[in-house]
């Protein structure tokens, strides 16, 4: 259950980059940041075996003055499945509100026992950003926390997993045409990676009794060298003005994780 934070970031990661694509200059809509709480189901399905087997929750809490914002999403497994792999992971970030690009970000991972903490600090210069890296680990039969240093470069625009989801509400999807595919440069933890996206355009998503339009979305993560770094991941984005990721989904090495909102949705259409 490692991957319950990682898929759920992920796929909230891959919404923001639809602007290069250049469909919607001219058409976005304004949208401010809302002070909110997002919540979210996390089904393991395997076969027949469908159970709940953690729970997310995206919280942003708005300044008295300033412009950033902070943005936390934490994961966790649920009772039975800490059993087996406990995971208590926090993912905290400091955003810009006017361009929604990130000033900090961290993320505090307790997985299995193995203790994971990297957090990154960005600075731009021109058309250039960087981010410099501490990364903390322990693992569970450690006895001590090793710490290293890293900086990272990139590029044009470059967000982290929490910056990206505010940096994509405000653009407009319908004016996208399905199939079309980009490649761009993101900042994930202490790596580098190449992040291909695939618009699948509108789709049905069930959710309780009902089913609502959503924009769907696949996507992967690659190296540099073009090694995935993880397995292709799907979102499907609700077509109202809030744009909330209604359904996200990931493979694991046996069946798959689906995270589904439990928040108000959207009245279907």
């Amino acid at each position: 259950m490692a991957v319950v934070t990682d898929v759920m970031a992920r796929a909230l990661l891959v919404l923001t980059f639809l602007l290069p694509l250049g469909m919607g200059e001219g058409r976005a809509e304004t949208w401010k940041v809302p002070k909110e709480r997002l919540t979210y189901d996390v089904m393991y399905k395997w076969g027949l075996i469908n159970k709940k087997a953690g729970s997310v929750a995206l919280t942003t809490t708005l300044p008295s003055s300033g412009n950033s914002f902070k943005a936390t999403l934490t994961g966790a497994t649920a009772p039975w499945a800490d059993k087996f792999y406990k995971v208590r992971d926090t993912l905290r970030g400091t955003i810009d509100s006017r361009t929604f690009l990130p000033h900090k970000y961290e993320k505090v991972a307790y997985e299995g026992g193995d203790f994971n903490h990297d957090e990154l600090t960005f600075s731009r210069k021109g058309n250039t950003t960087q981010a410099n890296v501490i990364h903390r680990r322990k693992r569970k039969k450690d006895e001590e926390v090793s710490v290293s240093e890293k900086v990272l470069e990139a590029s044009g625009a470059t967000l982290d997993m929490l910056s990206s989801f505010y940096y994509m509400r405000h653009l407009d999807y319908a004016a996208m045409k399905s199939g079309q595919t980009v490649r761009l440069n993101v900042f994930s933890g202490s790596q580098k990676e190449v992040l291909t996206i695939h618009f699948d355009g509108i789709e049905e998503v069930s959710l309780g009794k009902k089913n609502y339009p959503a924009y769907h979305i696949t996507f992967t993560f690659t190296s540099g060298s073009g090694k995935k770094t993880s397995d292709n991941m799907d979102a499907w984005l609700s077509t109202d003005s809030a744009r909330i990721p209604l359904l996200l989904e990931g493979k694991l090495p046996v069946g798959k994780v689906r995270c589904f909102y439990t928040g108000a949705v959207p009245a279907p259409k």
